[in-house]
Protein backbone atom coordinates (compact mmCIF):
# COMPACT_ATOMS: atom_id res chain seq x y z
CA UNK A 1 0.00 0.00 0.00
CA UNK A 2 1.21 3.19 -0.97
CA UNK A 3 1.91 6.23 1.69
CA UNK A 4 -0.96 8.43 0.76
CA UNK A 5 -3.09 5.21 0.85
CA UNK A 6 -2.27 3.98 4.29
CA UNK A 7 -2.84 7.47 5.44
CA UNK A 8 -6.07 7.30 4.24
CA UNK A 9 -6.30 4.23 5.64
CA UNK A 10 -5.71 5.05 9.01
CA UNK A 11 -7.76 8.45 8.83
CA UNK A 12 -10.57 6.59 7.66
CA UNK A 13 -10.16 3.99 10.39
CA UNK A 14 -9.55 7.15 13.67
CA UNK A 15 -12.56 8.92 12.36
CA UNK A 16 -14.66 8.42 9.90
CA UNK A 17 -18.13 6.31 11.26
CA UNK A 18 -19.62 3.85 8.48
CA UNK A 19 -23.40 3.10 7.72
CA UNK A 20 -24.81 -0.39 8.19
CA UNK A 21 -21.51 -1.67 10.07
CA UNK A 22 -19.94 -2.67 13.57
CA UNK A 23 -16.87 -0.08 13.39
CA UNK A 24 -14.85 -2.19 14.54
CA UNK A 25 -15.25 -4.99 12.50
CA UNK A 26 -14.52 -3.09 9.33
CA UNK A 27 -11.54 -3.30 6.96
CA UNK A 28 -12.26 -0.70 3.77
CA UNK A 29 -10.85 -1.05 0.80
CA UNK A 30 -8.89 2.63 0.00
CA UNK A 31 -10.01 3.40 -3.59
CA UNK A 32 -7.67 6.07 -5.19
CA UNK A 33 -9.03 5.85 -8.42
CA UNK A 34 -11.94 5.06 -10.90
CA UNK A 35 -12.59 5.64 -14.56
CA UNK A 36 -15.38 3.21 -16.99
CA UNK A 37 -16.25 0.10 -15.35
CA UNK A 38 -13.14 0.03 -12.90
CA UNK A 39 -11.55 1.54 -10.31
CA UNK A 40 -8.25 0.90 -8.39
CA UNK A 41 -7.18 0.15 -4.60
CA UNK A 42 -4.45 1.58 -2.65
CA UNK A 43 -1.94 -1.15 -4.04
CA UNK A 44 -2.24 -0.65 -7.42
CA UNK A 45 -4.88 -3.42 -7.82
CA UNK A 46 -7.62 -2.57 -10.85
CA UNK A 47 -11.66 -3.91 -9.90
CA UNK A 48 -13.87 -4.63 -12.36
CA UNK A 49 -17.15 -2.99 -10.95
CA UNK A 50 -20.21 -5.27 -10.83
CA UNK A 51 -21.82 -3.48 -8.23
CA UNK A 52 -21.69 -0.16 -9.35
CA UNK A 53 -20.71 1.19 -6.15
CA UNK A 54 -24.31 1.02 -4.85
CA UNK A 55 -26.00 0.72 -8.07
CA UNK A 56 -25.74 4.14 -9.13
CA UNK A 57 -22.77 4.97 -11.29
CA UNK A 58 -24.83 4.21 -14.28
CA UNK A 59 -22.88 5.99 -16.73
CA UNK A 60 -19.29 4.48 -15.21
CA UNK A 61 -16.79 6.51 -13.35
CA UNK A 62 -15.90 9.34 -14.42
CA UNK A 63 -17.58 9.65 -17.35
CA UNK A 64 -15.43 13.36 -19.04
CA UNK A 65 -18.80 15.37 -20.17
CA UNK A 66 -20.13 15.35 -16.91
CA UNK A 67 -17.01 15.67 -14.39
CA UNK A 68 -16.81 18.94 -17.12
CA UNK A 69 -20.64 20.32 -16.15
CA UNK A 70 -19.62 19.90 -12.87
CA UNK A 71 -16.55 21.75 -13.42
CA UNK A 72 -17.84 24.91 -15.43
CA UNK A 73 -21.64 24.78 -12.92
CA UNK A 74 -18.77 24.98 -9.89
CA UNK A 75 -16.81 28.34 -11.91
CA UNK A 76 -20.50 30.06 -12.23
CA UNK A 77 -22.44 29.38 -9.67
CA UNK A 78 -22.01 26.48 -6.92
CA UNK A 79 -24.69 27.10 -4.57
CA UNK A 80 -27.95 29.31 -4.47
CA UNK A 81 -30.95 28.59 -2.22
CA UNK A 82 -34.00 26.75 -3.45
CA UNK A 83 -36.22 30.09 -3.38
CA UNK A 84 -34.12 31.40 -6.61
CA UNK A 85 -34.63 30.57 -10.28
CA UNK A 86 -31.79 28.78 -11.75
CA UNK A 87 -31.36 27.59 -15.00
CA UNK A 88 -29.91 24.32 -14.57
CA UNK A 89 -32.20 23.32 -11.72
CA UNK A 90 -35.32 24.42 -14.69
CA UNK A 91 -33.27 21.88 -17.13
CA UNK A 92 -32.74 19.21 -14.85
CA UNK A 93 -36.41 18.98 -14.02
CA UNK A 94 -37.54 19.67 -17.45
CA UNK A 95 -35.26 16.70 -18.77
CA UNK A 96 -36.53 14.17 -16.76
CA UNK A 97 -40.43 15.34 -16.98
CA UNK A 98 -39.90 14.55 -20.21
CA UNK A 99 -39.14 10.74 -19.57
CA UNK A 100 -42.28 10.34 -17.51
CA UNK A 101 -45.81 10.04 -18.35
CA UNK A 102 -47.43 13.31 -19.29
CA UNK A 103 -49.63 13.85 -16.52
CA UNK A 104 -46.31 13.91 -14.10
CA UNK A 105 -44.94 17.12 -15.09
CA UNK A 106 -43.59 18.38 -11.48
CA UNK A 107 -40.26 17.77 -9.49
CA UNK A 108 -39.47 18.61 -5.84
CA UNK A 109 -35.62 17.83 -5.45
CA UNK A 110 -34.23 16.53 -2.69
CA UNK A 111 -30.35 14.89 -1.54
CA UNK A 112 -31.33 11.32 -2.06
CA UNK A 113 -33.20 8.46 -2.32
CA UNK A 114 -34.79 8.62 1.04
CA UNK A 115 -35.64 11.83 1.40
CA UNK A 116 -37.41 12.05 -1.55
CA UNK A 117 -39.57 8.69 -0.04
CA UNK A 118 -39.98 10.95 2.76
CA UNK A 119 -41.17 13.28 0.94
CA UNK A 120 -43.76 11.45 -1.61
CA UNK A 121 -45.14 10.21 1.70
CA UNK A 122 -45.62 13.51 3.39
CA UNK A 123 -47.21 14.96 -0.21
CA UNK A 124 -49.47 11.68 -0.32
CA UNK A 125 -50.64 12.03 3.55
CA UNK A 126 -51.42 16.01 2.94
CA UNK A 127 -52.89 15.26 -0.48
CA UNK A 128 -55.52 12.69 0.92
CA UNK A 129 -55.64 13.44 4.28
CA UNK A 130 -54.90 9.76 5.55
CA UNK A 131 -52.14 8.61 7.84
CA UNK A 132 -51.11 4.22 6.69
CA UNK A 133 -48.44 3.18 3.93
CA UNK A 134 -48.87 0.22 2.47
CA UNK A 135 -45.54 -1.39 1.22
CA UNK A 136 -43.96 -4.87 0.32
CA UNK A 137 -42.06 -6.78 2.60
CA UNK A 138 -38.51 -7.78 0.84
CA UNK A 139 -38.42 -4.24 -0.32
CA UNK A 140 -35.61 -1.23 0.67
CA UNK A 141 -36.96 2.35 0.41
CA UNK A 142 -34.32 3.95 2.62
CA UNK A 143 -32.55 4.76 6.03
CA UNK A 144 -34.14 7.84 7.29
CA UNK A 145 -37.11 7.55 9.76
CA UNK A 146 -40.01 6.86 7.70
CA UNK A 147 -38.30 5.04 4.60
CA UNK A 148 -36.65 2.63 6.82
CA UNK A 149 -39.94 1.59 8.15
CA UNK A 150 -41.74 1.20 4.79
CA UNK A 151 -38.40 -1.15 3.97
CA UNK A 152 -39.18 -4.89 4.42
CA UNK A 153 -35.67 -5.87 5.10
CA UNK A 154 -34.01 -6.76 8.16
CA UNK A 155 -32.51 -3.19 8.30
CA UNK A 156 -36.09 -2.04 9.23
CA UNK A 157 -36.39 -3.96 12.54
CA UNK A 158 -33.78 -1.73 15.19
CA UNK A 159 -35.51 1.29 13.85
CA UNK A 160 -39.49 -0.01 13.82
CA UNK A 161 -41.27 0.96 17.13
CA UNK A 162 -45.11 0.14 15.29
CA UNK A 163 -45.74 4.05 14.93
CA UNK A 164 -44.85 5.29 11.84
CA UNK A 165 -48.35 4.54 10.01
CA UNK A 166 -46.83 1.31 7.99
CA UNK A 167 -48.14 -1.83 6.89
CA UNK A 168 -46.76 -4.51 4.95
CA UNK A 169 -47.48 -7.06 2.53
CA UNK A 170 -46.11 -9.88 0.41
CA UNK A 171 -45.65 -9.08 -2.91
CA UNK A 172 -45.33 -11.38 -5.93
CA UNK A 173 -41.92 -13.40 -5.95
CA UNK A 174 -42.48 -16.76 -8.06
CA UNK A 175 -39.52 -18.18 -6.68
CA UNK A 176 -40.36 -17.99 -3.04
CA UNK A 177 -43.97 -17.78 -3.42
CA UNK A 178 -45.76 -16.88 -0.31
CA UNK A 179 -49.08 -18.08 -2.11
CA UNK A 180 -48.17 -21.33 -3.36
CA UNK A 181 -48.28 -20.50 -7.36
CA UNK A 182 -46.86 -22.71 -9.70
CA UNK A 183 -47.16 -19.83 -12.18
CA UNK A 184 -46.12 -15.90 -12.73
CA UNK A 185 -49.76 -16.20 -13.77
CA UNK A 186 -50.73 -17.42 -10.59
CA UNK A 187 -48.33 -15.30 -8.40
CA UNK A 188 -50.00 -12.03 -9.73
CA UNK A 189 -52.98 -12.94 -9.23
CA UNK A 190 -52.72 -14.17 -5.73
CA UNK A 191 -50.47 -11.54 -4.79
CA UNK A 192 -53.13 -8.79 -5.78
CA UNK A 193 -55.53 -10.69 -4.10
CA UNK A 194 -53.71 -10.41 -0.87
CA UNK A 195 -52.96 -7.12 -1.22
CA UNK A 196 -56.54 -6.49 -1.56
CA UNK A 197 -57.56 -8.23 1.76
CA UNK A 198 -54.85 -6.30 3.34
CA UNK A 199 -56.34 -3.12 2.15
CA UNK A 200 -59.96 -3.95 3.22
CA UNK A 201 -58.71 -5.55 6.21
CA UNK A 202 -56.75 -2.31 6.89
CA UNK A 203 -59.64 -0.11 5.86
CA UNK A 204 -59.23 2.16 2.23
CA UNK A 205 -60.20 5.04 3.88
CA UNK A 206 -57.49 5.62 6.17
CA UNK A 207 -54.37 4.63 3.29
CA UNK A 208 -52.28 7.25 1.73
CA UNK A 209 -50.38 5.41 -0.46
CA UNK A 210 -49.02 1.99 -1.29
CA UNK A 211 -45.19 2.54 -2.14
CA UNK A 212 -43.63 0.08 -4.75
CA UNK A 213 -40.11 -0.39 -5.63
CA UNK A 214 -40.79 -1.28 -9.53
CA UNK A 215 -38.26 -3.69 -9.29
CA UNK A 216 -37.35 -4.65 -6.08
CA UNK A 217 -33.55 -3.86 -6.32
CA UNK A 218 -31.80 -4.74 -2.47
CA UNK A 219 -34.10 -6.90 -1.79
CA UNK A 220 -33.43 -9.29 -4.72
CA UNK A 221 -34.13 -7.98 -8.16
CA UNK A 222 -37.31 -9.18 -9.03
CA UNK A 223 -39.16 -8.19 -11.78
CA UNK A 224 -42.76 -8.38 -11.13
CA UNK A 225 -45.15 -10.83 -13.11
CA UNK A 226 -47.23 -8.99 -16.06
CA UNK A 227 -50.34 -7.67 -14.91
CA UNK A 228 -49.23 -7.02 -10.79
CA UNK A 229 -48.53 -3.05 -11.37
CA UNK A 230 -51.31 -2.33 -13.62
CA UNK A 231 -53.26 -4.33 -11.05
CA UNK A 232 -52.15 -2.50 -7.86
CA UNK A 233 -52.82 0.85 -10.41
CA UNK A 234 -56.62 0.05 -10.34
CA UNK A 235 -56.88 -1.00 -6.73
CA UNK A 236 -55.46 2.59 -5.67
CA UNK A 237 -57.94 4.25 -8.09
CA UNK A 238 -60.72 2.32 -6.78
CA UNK A 239 -59.74 3.63 -3.57
CA UNK A 240 -58.85 6.82 -4.21
CA UNK A 241 -55.05 5.71 -3.00
CA UNK A 242 -52.32 7.26 -4.23
CA UNK A 243 -49.39 5.02 -6.15
CA UNK A 244 -45.80 6.08 -5.08
CA UNK A 245 -43.06 4.33 -7.74
CA UNK A 246 -40.05 3.76 -6.16
CA UNK A 247 -37.17 4.45 -9.05
CA UNK A 248 -34.49 5.28 -6.76
CA UNK A 249 -32.37 2.24 -8.33
CA UNK A 250 -34.71 0.70 -11.02
CA UNK A 251 -34.68 4.44 -13.07
CA UNK A 252 -32.30 6.29 -15.52
CA UNK A 253 -31.13 3.00 -17.65
CA UNK A 254 -30.62 0.39 -15.32
CA UNK A 255 -33.34 -1.92 -16.61
CA UNK A 256 -32.62 -1.04 -19.86
CA UNK A 257 -35.20 1.80 -19.84
CA UNK A 258 -34.90 5.26 -18.76
CA UNK A 259 -37.55 4.16 -16.17
CA UNK A 260 -38.76 0.16 -14.89
CA UNK A 261 -42.13 1.56 -15.61
CA UNK A 262 -41.66 1.88 -19.17
CA UNK A 263 -42.01 -1.85 -19.19
CA UNK A 264 -45.22 -2.34 -17.40
CA UNK A 265 -47.31 0.70 -18.96
CA UNK A 266 -48.60 2.27 -15.85
CA UNK A 267 -48.74 5.65 -14.50
CA UNK A 268 -48.17 6.32 -11.03
CA UNK A 269 -49.26 9.35 -9.27
CA UNK A 270 -45.74 10.07 -7.04
CA UNK A 271 -42.49 8.98 -8.67
CA UNK A 272 -39.35 8.73 -6.72
CA UNK A 273 -36.13 8.50 -8.25
CA UNK A 274 -32.31 9.56 -7.40
CA UNK A 275 -28.91 7.34 -7.87
CA UNK A 276 -28.87 7.06 -11.75
CA UNK A 277 -30.32 10.78 -12.06
CA UNK A 278 -26.16 11.77 -12.27
CA UNK A 279 -24.63 8.70 -11.41
CA UNK A 280 -24.35 10.15 -7.89
CA UNK A 281 -21.53 12.46 -8.86
CA UNK A 282 -23.04 14.62 -6.82
CA UNK A 283 -26.03 13.98 -4.48
CA UNK A 284 -29.28 14.35 -5.73
CA UNK A 285 -33.18 13.02 -5.69
CA UNK A 286 -36.45 14.03 -6.28
CA UNK A 287 -39.64 13.10 -6.73
CA UNK A 288 -42.19 13.49 -9.64
CA UNK A 289 -45.56 14.96 -9.20
CA UNK A 290 -48.84 14.55 -11.13
CA UNK A 291 -50.45 17.23 -11.72
CA UNK A 292 -53.57 16.52 -9.16
CA UNK A 293 -51.42 15.97 -6.24
CA UNK A 294 -48.98 19.41 -7.33
CA UNK A 295 -52.92 20.97 -7.37
CA UNK A 296 -53.00 20.45 -3.63
CA UNK A 297 -50.59 22.73 -2.98
CA UNK A 298 -51.23 25.42 -5.64
CA UNK A 299 -52.46 27.80 -2.73
CA UNK A 300 -51.51 25.67 0.10
CA UNK A 301 -47.92 25.75 1.45
CA UNK A 302 -46.30 22.08 1.27
CA UNK A 303 -44.68 21.77 4.33
CA UNK A 304 -41.26 20.60 3.83
CA UNK A 305 -38.33 21.66 1.94
CA UNK A 306 -34.16 21.17 2.01
CA UNK A 307 -31.31 23.63 2.05
CA UNK A 308 -30.01 21.63 -1.07
CA UNK A 309 -33.17 20.96 -3.10
CA UNK A 310 -32.06 20.80 -6.70
CA UNK A 311 -28.49 22.12 -5.45
CA UNK A 312 -26.85 23.66 -9.02
CA UNK A 313 -23.53 21.21 -8.59
CA UNK A 314 -26.47 18.21 -8.23
CA UNK A 315 -28.43 19.28 -10.73
CA UNK A 316 -25.75 20.58 -13.96
CA UNK A 317 -24.81 16.49 -13.29
CA UNK A 318 -28.35 15.90 -14.33
CA UNK A 319 -29.10 17.89 -17.30
CA UNK A 320 -25.06 16.61 -18.00
CA UNK A 321 -26.20 12.59 -17.39
CA UNK A 322 -29.29 12.90 -19.09
CA UNK A 323 -27.96 13.95 -22.15
CA UNK A 324 -24.98 12.09 -22.22
CA UNK A 325 -27.25 9.03 -21.99
CA UNK A 326 -29.16 9.97 -24.77
CA UNK A 327 -26.40 11.14 -26.99
CA UNK A 328 -24.41 7.69 -26.65
CA UNK A 329 -27.63 5.49 -26.44
CA UNK A 330 -26.54 4.57 -23.19
CA UNK A 331 -29.96 2.85 -22.28
CA UNK A 332 -30.11 0.86 -25.08
CA UNK A 333 -26.55 -0.40 -24.59
CA UNK A 334 -28.15 -1.89 -21.32
CA UNK A 335 -31.10 -3.11 -22.76
CA UNK A 336 -28.47 -4.82 -25.37
CA UNK A 337 -26.32 -6.36 -22.74
CA UNK A 338 -28.87 -7.69 -20.67
CA UNK A 339 -30.81 -9.34 -23.49
CA UNK A 340 -27.91 -10.68 -25.72
CA UNK A 341 -24.71 -11.13 -22.68
CA UNK A 342 -25.99 -10.84 -19.12
CA UNK A 343 -29.13 -12.99 -19.32
CA UNK A 344 -28.10 -16.14 -21.32
CA UNK A 345 -24.68 -15.98 -20.05
CA UNK A 346 -25.79 -15.90 -15.81
CA UNK A 347 -28.76 -19.17 -17.33
CA UNK A 348 -25.67 -20.55 -18.66
CA UNK A 349 -23.67 -20.53 -14.87
CA UNK A 350 -27.01 -21.83 -13.74
CA UNK A 351 -27.47 -24.67 -15.68
CA UNK A 352 -23.51 -26.21 -14.76
CA UNK A 353 -23.36 -24.44 -10.73
CA UNK A 354 -26.00 -26.37 -8.78
CA UNK A 355 -25.39 -23.63 -6.35
CA UNK A 356 -27.29 -21.07 -8.42
CA UNK A 357 -30.77 -21.75 -7.90
CA UNK A 358 -32.01 -18.91 -9.75
CA UNK A 359 -31.21 -15.96 -12.40
CA UNK A 360 -33.83 -13.17 -12.60
CA UNK A 361 -33.29 -9.67 -13.94
CA UNK A 362 -33.23 -7.28 -16.96
CA UNK A 363 -30.82 -5.02 -18.42
CA UNK A 364 -27.90 -4.61 -15.97
CA UNK A 365 -29.94 -5.59 -13.33
CA UNK A 366 -29.44 -8.91 -12.05
CA UNK A 367 -29.75 -11.32 -9.41
CA UNK A 368 -28.40 -14.81 -8.50
CA UNK A 369 -29.69 -16.48 -5.82
CA UNK A 370 -26.97 -19.22 -4.11
CA UNK A 371 -28.71 -22.52 -2.70
CA UNK A 372 -27.51 -25.56 -0.63
CA UNK A 373 -30.00 -27.37 -2.18
CA UNK A 374 -31.92 -26.77 -5.49
CA UNK A 375 -35.20 -29.30 -4.57
CA UNK A 376 -35.59 -27.05 -1.15
CA UNK A 377 -34.25 -24.21 -2.03
CA UNK A 378 -31.85 -23.53 1.53
CA UNK A 379 -30.12 -21.03 0.76
CA UNK A 380 -26.69 -20.03 1.31
CA UNK A 381 -27.03 -17.86 3.32
CA UNK A 382 -29.49 -16.95 5.62
CA UNK A 383 -32.52 -14.23 5.50
CA UNK A 384 -30.95 -11.27 6.92
CA UNK A 385 -27.25 -11.99 7.21
CA UNK A 386 -24.29 -13.17 5.42
CA UNK A 387 -22.50 -16.42 5.74
CA UNK A 388 -18.65 -18.03 5.46
CA UNK A 389 -20.28 -19.47 2.34
CA UNK A 390 -21.03 -16.30 0.91
CA UNK A 391 -17.66 -14.69 1.90
CA UNK A 392 -15.61 -17.58 0.42
CA UNK A 393 -17.49 -16.64 -2.63
CA UNK A 394 -17.23 -12.71 -2.70
CA UNK A 395 -13.36 -13.38 -1.57
CA UNK A 396 -12.79 -15.15 -4.93
CA UNK A 397 -14.43 -12.77 -6.91
CA UNK A 398 -12.56 -9.60 -5.68
CA UNK A 399 -8.92 -12.46 -5.94
CA UNK A 400 -10.11 -12.42 -9.60
CA UNK A 401 -10.51 -8.63 -10.08
CA UNK A 402 -14.41 -8.60 -9.77
CA UNK A 403 -16.36 -6.46 -6.94
CA UNK A 404 -19.53 -8.04 -6.94
CA UNK A 405 -22.77 -6.80 -4.65
CA UNK A 406 -24.34 -9.00 -2.29
CA UNK A 407 -26.86 -8.98 -0.29
CA UNK A 408 -27.58 -12.25 1.68
CA UNK A 409 -27.71 -14.96 -0.42
CA UNK A 410 -27.55 -13.77 -3.59
CA UNK A 411 -25.27 -12.10 -5.94
CA UNK A 412 -26.36 -8.88 -7.94
CA UNK A 413 -24.76 -8.62 -11.24
CA UNK A 414 -25.50 -4.57 -11.73
CA UNK A 415 -22.52 -2.89 -13.34
CA UNK A 416 -22.47 0.16 -15.17
CA UNK A 417 -25.42 1.09 -17.99
CA UNK A 418 -22.28 1.91 -20.04
CA UNK A 419 -20.42 -2.22 -19.44
CA UNK A 420 -18.83 -3.26 -22.87
CA UNK A 421 -19.61 -6.64 -23.73
CA UNK A 422 -16.17 -7.73 -23.63
CA UNK A 423 -16.01 -6.33 -19.75
CA UNK A 424 -19.22 -8.74 -19.79
CA UNK A 425 -18.10 -11.72 -20.41
CA UNK A 426 -14.54 -11.01 -18.15
CA UNK A 427 -16.73 -9.97 -15.20
CA UNK A 428 -19.10 -13.75 -16.14
CA UNK A 429 -15.79 -15.95 -16.28
CA UNK A 430 -14.56 -14.46 -12.68
CA UNK A 431 -18.06 -15.14 -11.49
CA UNK A 432 -18.29 -18.94 -12.89
CA UNK A 433 -14.61 -19.61 -10.98
CA UNK A 434 -16.41 -18.32 -7.73
CA UNK A 435 -19.18 -20.58 -8.11
CA UNK A 436 -17.23 -23.37 -7.97
CA UNK A 437 -16.51 -22.88 -4.25
CA UNK A 438 -20.14 -22.14 -3.60
CA UNK A 439 -20.89 -25.90 -5.38
CA UNK A 440 -18.52 -27.65 -2.46
CA UNK A 441 -21.62 -26.65 0.30
CA UNK A 442 -24.07 -28.30 -2.14
CA UNK A 443 -26.16 -31.22 -1.66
Amino acid sequence: MSTSAQRTYELDRAHVFHSWSAQSLLDPMVVERAEGSYFWDGEGNRYLDFSSQLVNTNIGHQHPVVVAAIQEQAARLCTIAPSYANDVRGEAARLITELTPASLSKVFFTNGGADAIEHAVRMARLHTGRPKVLSQYRSYHGGTQTAVNLTGDPRRWPSDNGTAGVVHFFGPFLYRSEFGATTEEEECALALRHLERVVEMEGPSTIAAIVLETVPGTAGIMPPPPGFLAGVGELCDRHGILYIADEVMAGFGRTGAWFALDHYGVTPDLITFAKGVNSGYVPLGGVVIADHVAETFATRAYPGGLTYSGHPLATAAAVATINVMRDERIVENAATIGADVLGPGLRELAERHPSVGDVRGLGVFWALELVRDRETKEPLAPYGASSPEMNEVLAACKRGGLVAFANFNRIHVVPPCTVSETEAKTGLAILDEALTLADRHTV
